[in-house]
């Protein structure tokens, strides 16, 4: 726009999305910019080092509550998902999936499928599939071809065995992802207590209102797909790889992921639906089912983490020891100040596909930090709050911290309100951004669960740019969270999925949600950093401190589950 009109850039200023030059007041939109300059060049251009950020004192639209623009699409069922794609002259597929995890396929007869009238039939090694003129056609076409298959399955560990199996299956190596401080060793040779304990986190789906779904087209040997992904252009080098094509002929489009929460970053369906589509020379939409869904898309991986710390005869914290068995890094680092550390990542040969999760690692390795913290403090005989605050000079956690205790009432919470009634709080730190949350929990035991009755979080993310935005990213976290804390987890035997189903897997209902108080601490004076993940991880051990207040039984495991409550 100065370069149009010919004029400073100190005298142009942005309005409500509308570029005015303040002496004349013209104006200019992007859109008749985008019209009258060369759009692919501009993008070319690099973006200048010394281009000034507006400072927050200055925002005008950023730290207010903007509505989201598609609200009323999304309320109405207007909005559209890659499942709603339709294109002209298109089929619907299905894909064969084996009987189990590492089962191949030996033979297949697929005669009477290809005689089956407007039915596709695509056998590409490994891959079988069809596609149809309707879902239900197709799926009767595979439900045809599943009865001529023949199958070689394979040994498969079940989730009853699955912490042995991880430990186990450790991998050779020592440690990474990690960081050590001082000497392990003499602080624990010096130390008044030393405590030892393990902690285990399950297999969780990311259960996203959504399955996954693509729609695939060819034409003229270029392929354009429209699918949900957190990562479309990995989900475009897939599809280059997987058809052996220039990168240029592949087009991939976002219509809307739906939810992810770190579990869309790959493209097998993409892939799936643009094998159908090619063999047959008409678009085709691939819809998986909520079976396939929790079946073939990865899991959060489960862990076995194993701790060990010291306390002086003071009862304060020397040495902390800590190893993550194959979930993960993230957060691994403790935000404590502790003399002596050692920290450490150790791959294990998971028995299920694994990957991304909505904060990845830092949920199982807060859980278990946090919930040893409290064990520490047990053995201290030091309030909890007042435990982590004398291990804490990170002046933004502590803030946090603090905040959360005074907005519960944890000075004034009393031993308890009842007994089987608890109170836990827990912090941490990930991704620029820290959190703090206090629970409240009652131990029904009559039904044997465990009811969150209250839950106060306080969440600081430098300068907050939409208010409304983020406090439904922080509730959404405490209740996905208190899903994986309460009754989320994969459970399979001989390569199968057992709860492959909502009715199966439970995931938080509305009924289930606590009375929240979510305080946003804002920081106006700090850059604004990540504010969708962070959230999710204190909450977990929050319960699972609440729990034990409750009952004097420490739950080690997630999900949390009373003794005679766990499922194998």
């Amino acid at each position: 726009a100065c370069k149009r009109w010919k004029v400073d850039r100190s005298a142009v200023d942005v309005r409500d999305g509308v570029i005015v030059h303040d002496p004349t007041q013209r104006t200019i939109t992007y859109a008749d910019l985008a019209r009258t300059e060369d759009v692919e060049k501009a993008f070319e251009q690099a973006i200048p080092p010394d281009v000034a950020v507006t400072p927050v004192k200055e925002w005008k639209v950023l730290g207010t509550s903007v509505p989201r623009p598609n609200s009323r699409d999304i309320v109405t069922g207007s909005h559209r998902f890659p499942s709603d794609i339709v294109r002209p002259n298109m089929l619907y597929g299905k894909v064969l999936r084996s009987p189990s995890y590492g089962a191949t396929l030996t033979s297949i007869d697929l005669a009477a499928t290809q005689a089956m009238e407007g039915v596709v039939v695509v056998h590409d090694g490994q891959f079988v599939g069809c596609a149809a003129a309707s879902s239900f056609r197709a799926a009767q076409a595979v439900g045809t071809l599943a009865k001529s298959a023949s199958w070689q399955t394979a040994p498969h560990p079940s989730s009853r065995e699955l912490f042995s199996y991880l430990k186990d299956h450790a991998q050779p190596g020592g440690r990474s992802g990690g960081r050590t401080s001082g000497s392990i060793e003499d602080g624990l040779a010096k130390a008044s207590k030393v405590l030892r304990e393990t902690y285990h986190v399950s297999y969780v789906q990311h259960a996203p209102l959504e399955p996954r779904a693509a729609v695939a087209e060819w034409s003229d040997g270029k392929l354009t797909v429209w699918t949900g992904s957190q990562g479309p252009n990995r989900v475009h080098s897939e599809l280059a790889r997987a058809f052996r094509i220039p990168p240029e002929r592949v087009r991939v489009i976002i219509p809307d992921t739906g939810g992810g929460f770190g579990g869309k970053h790959s493209g097998e369906v993409a892939v799936e639906a643009a094998r159908l589509a090619k063999e047959a020379g008409r678009p085709v939409s691939l819809r998986w089912t909520r079976e396939e869904e929790f079946t073939w898309a990865y899991f959060r991986p489960a862990a076995v983490i194993e701790i060990q710390g010291a306390l002086d005869a003071n009862g304060s914290l020397t040495t902390w020891d800590f190893t993550n068995i194959n979930s993960g890094s993230a957060a691994i680092a403790t935000p404590y100040e502790i003399a002596n550390t050692r920290t450490g990542f150790v791959r294990s040969d998971p028995p299920l596909r694994q990957g991304s999760y909505r904060c990845l690692a830092a949920t199982a390795n807060n859980f278990a930090r946090e919930s040893f913290m409290d064990e520490l403090a047990a053995a201290a005989g030091a309030d909890p709050l007042a435990f982590r605050l004398a291990h804490i000079k990170n002046e933004r956690l502590r803030a946090v911290l603090e905040t959360a205790a005074k907005r519960f009432r944890w000075d004034k919470r009393g031993p308890r309100s009842g007994p089987d009634t608890g109170f836990g709080l827990a912090c941490g730190t990930e991704k620029g951004s820290y959190v703090a949350a206090c629970a409240e929990v009652r131990i029904n035991r009559q039904r044997g669960r465990i009811d969150v009755r209250r839950v106060c979080e306080v969440f600081e993310c430098g300068a907050v740019q939409n208010p409304a935005n983020l406090l439904s990213q922080v509730q959404g976290c405490i209740i996905m969270g208190l899903g994986a804390a309460l009754t989320e987890e994969m459970r399979f035997e001989n390569g199968k999925i057992l709860n492959a189903a909502f009715s199966k897997y439970q995931v938080p209902r509305l009924r289930d949600v606590p009375e929240l108080d979510v305080y946003l601490l804002n920081r106006p004076d700090l850059d604004s950093a990540g504010g969708g993940e962070t959230p999710i991880i204190a909450i977990a051990p929050a319960i699972a401190n609440a729990v034990f207040n409750a009952t004097g039984i420490r739950i080690r495991s997630m999900p949390i589950r009373l003794p005679a409550t766990r499922q194998a």
